[in-house]
């Protein structure tokens, strides 16, 4: 049903490829930058419902459940998880699973892994980014990478720590992912702020509107707009992605485990 496939996949660029074009840095040892990240910590966990109309349609989580290493680094172990609910499965059963490995100190990936399963329609794939020497090493080969290029969920936790009261309405921000082979530029447009009222609170949000061409990452079939927490923690409250008949919602219900206070909620 594609219908529903939007769905996914409007959650998917929503929740992750706000990300600043990091092509700019050379690669180079260890000589890592270091990113001052006050919006999340390990621990923290925020969920949504998904809907289409007055129906609910899916449940999605948002999850830094612990710390690891990899190359001698400590990450957060971050995960990503949308599935439909047990009213809903007779008609599209959704399970998908996605998790990244990002560095504690430079908010970049190091790992990568997605798990598909979508009505008859399964798909894995894992990468490894080697950020010491520009490759992501695949399931399905070998590419090279721009230093701190992110995959689909870490830049999302990046463009948290961002600062957007310095952007200019209707200006917008350029990106880059990687994902399966290639490299993807992407552009994230600034639309200003609102108050939006979801089942978790009332809220002083920033908005903006991913747009997603044809030949990318993913395709849309109408405008996608999302409304994240103006303060410290930037967090997605609000999703909408208008189709040819309505829209699909995703509303924040509920967070947990947050780094600090969430003062841009009103009530």
């Amino acid at each position: 049903m594609n219908r529903n496939r939007s769905l996914i996949f409007s959650l998917i660029i929503i929740f992750s490829i706000i990300n600043w074009g990091n092509s700019i840095y050379p690669f180079g040892g260890n000589d890592f930058r270091k990113i001052n990240n006050d919006a999340f910590r390990v621990g923290e966990k925020l969920t949504f419902a998904v809907r289409y109309g007055f129906v609910t349609a899916g449940i999605a989580t948002m999850a830094i459940p612990r710390i690891k290493e990899i190359s001698g680094r400590k990450v957060y172990n971050i995960t990503f998880d949308v599935n439909s609910v047990p009213s809903f499965d007779w008609i599209y059963k959704v399970r998908d699973h996605y998790e990244t490995y990002l560095d504690m100190e430079g908010l970049f990936p190091w790992r990568f892994e997605q798990h598909i399963r979508e009505g008859k329609f399964s798909r894995d794939f894992s990468a490894f980014f080697d950020q010491r020497n520009g490759k992501a090493k695949t399931s399905g080969g070998e590419y090279k990478i721009p230093k701190y290029v992110n995959d689909i969920v870490s830049a999302f936790y990046l463009a948290r720590t961002f600062d957007y009261d310095k952007l200019k309405v209707n200006s917008s921000i350029y990106l880059q992912n990687f994902y399966k082979d290639s490299v993807y530029n992407l552009e994230v447009k600034y639309l200003g702020k609102q108050t939006v009222t979801v089942t978790a609170g009332t809220f002083n949000c920033i908005l903006v509107e991913p747009i997603v061409k044809k030949g990318g990452l993913f395709k849309s079939e109408g405008s996608i707009f999302v409304w994240l927490s103006d303060d410290n923690l930037k967090i997605p409250v609000k999703v909408k992605t208008k189709i040819l008949i309505g829209s699909i919602d995703a509303d924040l219900t509920g967070y947990e485990g947050l780094s600090g206070p969430l003062t841009s909620k009103i009530k």
